[in-house]
């Protein structure tokens, strides 16, 4: 579980990224899932995109998302989702050294 203070600093880190992943109006498949799962695991902070076209509620994919990944949504702000999860190889951990 994050604290405030950690959800504070992974905000600020993900300010300064682009998404990677978009989520349009086929929703959360199984395919995004493993491509979300494995990228959570190369970077340990993820942000995704959910599409107008979606019919998906920004807030709802984040958690189904983290459910299956294994994450935890840090924020939905508008129709971008903020995922961490921290890398179970220790050389692939820059961001969970920050917390």
């Amino acid at each position: 579980m994050l604290t405030s203070k950690q959800r504070a600093i992974l905000k600020s880190a993900a300010s300064r990224t682009d998404a990677i992943f978009q989520i349009g109006k086929g929703g959360v498949g199984d395919a995004a899932v493993k491509s979300i799962s494995d990228a959570l695991e190369a970077r340990e902070l993820v942000k995704i995109s959910v599409l107008d076209n979606s019919d998906e509620d920004p807030r709802e994919a984040g958690e189904e998302i983290a459910r299956a990944t294994g994450s935890e949504v840090v924020a939905v702000i508008g129709r971008k989702i903020i995922l961490f999860r921290e890398s179970s190889k220790p050389e692939k951990r820059a961001i969970s050294t920050l917390l």
